[in-house]
């Protein structure tokens, strides 16, 4: 038998402990698997992170945008209205505190100019005057009747004059009319939303409040509203 030399056994040694191609070839693709894999995930969680800082950012800016309507609303509620009539200008001070409602809607209509050109349609002496639309029922439909009642009754306790405000009962398709007491009335709550009292401009009042009327006391020359202007101050 021919003997084996020690330096090809030790080269046959040498390449049984040799690496596999295979194996690095194996371990490679697993390497960039994993490589793959890391950078998807990585981009998920981007992608993921953006979504939910942009939803983040959207709920806050709708609750700042709230807050800070609501804020405006308060805030920027104008204190006076002046209101320009043909017979002159009557300022009043607007109650946003005691009936906020009442003076966010009458605040709304003055800019949208609703109140241009709106007729005074009831002239009742040492009772209301009232602006509105003729045709559509008004308060002072049943106060007619006790308007000379209540100016032999005892003014004591009765409302102020000169207090602004607005029908409680809305008449069928909205509307919103002005009333301005010329006289206290005792149950001046029950009928009239006071948001406002006259603060300048009696004397335009009791002006209007003394023009001829009808027998539906309704004056017989037209008397209107030219515009309403907002302020702060007075």
């Amino acid at each position: 038998m021919a003997k084996i030399k020690p330096q090809a056994l030790l080269q046959q040694s040498k390449k049984k402990k040799g690496p596999n191609r295979v194996s690095v070839v194996t371990i490679a693709i697993y390497g960039l698997i994993v490589v793959v894999m890391a950078f998807f995930l990585f981009t998920s969680y981007r992608q993921w992170t953006r979504r939910s800082g942009y939803q983040s950012e959207d709920v806050l800016s709708g609750v700042e945008h709230a807050s800070s309507f609501g804020d405006a609303k308060k805030v920027d509620v104008p204190k006076y209205a002046v209101i320009n009539t043909s017979k002159g200008a009557i300022t009043v001070e607007l109650y946003k505190e005691g009936s906020p409602e009442a003076v966010y809607e009458f605040v709304d209509l003055c800019q949208k100019g609703r109140f241009k050109g709106m007729a005074f349609t009831r002239v009742i002496k040492n009772f209301v005057i009232q602006g509105g639309d003729i045709n559509k029922p008004g308060s002072t439909e049943d106060w007619t009747s006790r308007g000379k009642h209540y100016n032999h009754l005892d003014t004591s306790l009765k409302h102020e004059a000169f207090m602004l405000g607005t029908s409680k009962t809305k008449p069928d398709g909205g509307g919103f009319d002005l009333f301005i007491t010329t006289a206290p009335i005792p149950d001046l709550s029950e009928k009239i939303n006071v948001f406002g009292r006259v603060i300048k401009g009696e004397d335009v009042v009791q002006e209007i409040e003394e023009v001829d009327t009808d027998e539906h006391y309704r004056p017989k020359a037209p008397i209107r509203i030219v515009e309403i202007t907002l302020k702060q101050k007075s």
